[in-house]
């Protein structure tokens, strides 16, 4: 998986001086002995901080490590100007956590108090302005601790992306269509840049690249991807010369950027143009880290870099399509979900093959109907079929309203092993009160049609994920005895 941060975690002891030093060293020590065992490595600095003198060493020992996720340790109650400012300086995704108190023993001699400290330290935070990672167990033994570290390596690893990451767009939405639409301006909020392209300039590429000498060895590597699926042999030279654009332009225009994703326009005028429809081409660039949303989805494609990011992982950009008709879902199944519980996601063809069961190249029927109604496919063929493959999901999205505010929504279920009886990348799947997040999250809030897809259940990391951004409305999926605000309780 490429177009990823590499998160290189660090770990700083502080220490409140009226408290042993030792107390809090010791109990550093076993926290890194435990991520050692968790298969974390972890860059343990030498400097135990006391005071702002000490976070200055502390912070030059972390740079020269190549530190760029932080977790600051409260061994014992901790010095709250010291760590904080420690947190302030370090310019980077910052963890804070403390000890607990291990024995009824050492109450006397051994008590470190972080318990209390860490109170005043997430007070001081305030004060400067800080927003640092407190994770839902932050008060914990070393193997919890651990597991929390853990954890913030996913998110760490997310917020770095997002901070480096430049968003390609090539084209507008069209009139008719204009759900994905929102103000660019909390991207920018974020750190991400927005490099807003026609899709004039993307043929231009594109007719640029004919006749390029790595043509040939990028169409044999889709045929050895799609092997028995290879429906259209002789499409792959000109969807390979569009994959070559798409990555020249990519390595040509980061800048100053680390990262970068596409959101772009796939319909109508792509076909008769291009020749081709660019789904597959899509689903290749997404299954290395790249995610490429369709219909110039801007914050589809940072929702999906987010879910790769904290998978590492292909994610996938689906429609939330249609119903599931009631002969296919019988209660047995289905079971413990319900019919409203389900949903089939669906797109014409952008998930990776990894994620599809029999993955085959075909045309995008609807785009048929529509351009070449009669006669055999031609201009819209280019779309990679299958069933999604069945386990566990997430579903998520962060989106800006019409007024530039921030909304997510984070929903864990699975996909079933049921034959969806229909075409495109689909799904069936089976969110717990589906029915009810329906109405009251994704209609009351006003999201868009596409969901970003995590391939397992991720929804602890990217609900830390949005909320370590600042995003204040995040919704999920909420059980049956815990209403919705709108929801008429009666």
């Amino acid at each position: 998986m490429v177009n990823l941060p590499k998160v290189r975690l660090g770990i700083v002891a502080v220490s409140r001086d009226c408290f042993p030093k030792e107390l809090s060293r010791s109990r550093l020590n076993r926290v890194v002995k435990a991520c050692a065992t968790a298969g974390l490595d972890v860059f343990t600095s030498e400097v135990l901080v006391e005071s702002e003198r000490d976070a200055l060493a502390a912070l030059e020992q972390l740079r020269a490590g190549g530190v760029n996720a932080l977790v600051i340790y409260l061994g014992n109650f901790g010095p709250e100007g010291p760590e904080t400012y420690l947190a302030q300086e370090f310019r980077g995704p910052v963890m804070i956590a403390a000890a607990a108190e291990e024995s009824a023993d050492t109450l006397i001699g051994g008590r470190g108090d972080a318990y209390c400290g860490l109170l005043n330290c997430s007070y001081n935070l305030g004060l400067r302005g800080v927003r640092a990672y407190i994770p839902e167990n932050p008060v914990g033994t070393p193997g919890e601790i651990a597991g929390e570290i853990m954890t913030f390596q996913a998110v760490a690893r997310a917020l770095l992306g997002v901070r480096k990451l430049k968003l390609f767009s090539f084209g507008p939405r069209p009139y008719d269509f204009l759900a994905c639409n929102a103000p660019i301006k909390p991207l920018y909020d974020l750190g991400v840049t927005v490099m807003e392209n026609s899709e004039l300039d993307l043929l231009e590429r594109f007719q640029g690249h004919s006749g390029d000498g790595r043509i040939e060895a990028v169409a044999q590597d889709m045929a050895r991807e799609l092997g028995a699926g290879n429906r259209h042999p002789a499409l792959l030279p000109k969807l390979a010369q569009y994959e070559l654009t798409l990555l020249d332009f990519l390595e040509d225009n980061l800048g100053c950027c680390d990262y970068g994703v596409f959101a772009n326009k796939c319909w109508p005028a792509f076909q008769t143009q291009f020749g081709f429809v660019p789904c597959y081409v899509h689903s290749r660039l997404t299954g290395r880290g790249v995610p490429v949303a369709c219909e110039t989805d801007l914050y589809g494609a940072l929702s999906e870099y987010i879910v790769t990011c904290v998978t590492q992982e292909a994610a996938t950009l689906l429609d939330i399509n249609n119903t599931v008709p009631a002969d296919m879902a019988p209660a047995a199944a289905i079971a413990p979900y319900r019919p409203g519980d389900l949903f089939m996601g669906f797109h014409c063809g952008n998930t990776a093959s990894c994620m599809l069961r029999s993955p085959a190249m075909s045309h995008q029927r609807i785009m048929k109907s529509l351009l070449e109604p009669d006669g055999e496919p031609d201009i819209t063929r280019g779309t990679l079929e299958g069933r999604l493959k069945p386990g566990g999901a997430t579903i998520f999205r962060l989106q800006s309203t019409a007024g530039g505010q921030l909304r997510s929504y984070v929903a864990e279920g699975e996909i079933l092993d049921l034959d969806p009886r229909s075409f495109g990348s689909i799904g069936v799947f089976a969110i717990p009160e589906m029915r009810r997040f329906y109405r009251h999250v994704l209609l009351e809030k006003q999201f868009p049609h596409h969901t970003a897809v995590a391939f397992r259940r991720a929804g602890k990391m990217l609900f830390e994920v949005v909320k370590a951004l600042g995003v204040e409305d995040i919704a999920v999926n909420r059980p049956a005895s815990l209403p919705y605000a709108a929801e008429n309780p009666f």
